[in-house]
């Protein structure tokens, strides 16, 4: 069973997405800690209902970022982590967090990467006039929002749609391929090398693992 060690800022529906996956052995993983840069977060609460470990580490006690990022890592160390997963984490890590979790760590991002990366992505869609959106589960690099891509979802954008009509259908998609790219992780089927990512020892196309059928095949075991 691998170690997972979850980080978040809020809310937290897609660790509570990878925690029923862990609950029915669809990742053949445990979450061993949810850590929280903000205090009395309902991702928290999440935790504890799960009896994982809620920590909270705010930054705001912290000096630098560096100091902070350093303290972060010897929380996560105490969980012998094997996979770090950001779900809604929203800090922006040093160069020297990254290269310390190298090529086992994961995040999601609210758009088709490499379009729209950074904040405000569901409005910028819109703006631009797009009529699919989605979102991708990505290595973490120091480019922010650009390490290699993993998996993505796409959504339809509709014209009536506004903000938050966009962001519950992306989040929707979020909560079936997370757990999907933690499953494969922790089947030892997913690495990064160097600034790429593989799956089963075949190297993915830049937008990620493209067989939608497979895909849609593990997504429905995880239901």
């Amino acid at each position: 069973m691998k170690s997972i060690v979850v980080l978040i800022s809020g809310n937290g529906s897609n660790l509570q997405a990878i925690l029923d996956a862990c609950g029915s052995g669809f990742i053949p993983g445990q979450v061993s800690a949810v850590i929280s840069n903000k205090a009395n977060v309902y991702g928290l609460e999440r935790a504890r209902q799960a009896a994982v470990p809620a920590v909270v580490l705010s930054h705001k006690d912290f000096a630098s970022r560096d100091a902070y990022d350093m303290a972060l890592i010897r929380q996560i160390e105490k969980f012998s982590p094997d996979l770090v997963v950001l779900a809604g984490f929203m800090r922006i890590l040093s160069p020297g967090f990254v290269a310390h979790y190298s090529g086992k760590l994961l995040n999601i991002h609210p758009s088709l990467l490499p379009k729209y990366q950074g904040l405000h992505t569901h409005q910028r869609a819109i703006d631009a006039g797009d009529s699919v959106h989605g979102c991708s589960v990505h290595f973490v690099t120091e480019q922010l929002d650009g390490g290699p891509v993993i998996l993505q979802a796409k959504v339809p954008v509709f014209p009536d749609d506004d903000a938050s009509s966009v962001a519950e259908r992306v989040h929707e998609q979020e909560h079936q391929i997370y757990p999907l790219v933690v499953r494969w992780f922790c089947q030892q089927r997913l690495q990064q090398r160097a600034d790429q990512a593989w799956l089963d020892n075949q190297l993915l196309p830049q937008q990620g693992y493209a067989n939608d059928e497979d895909a849609n095949d593990e997504h429905e075991m995880a239901q």
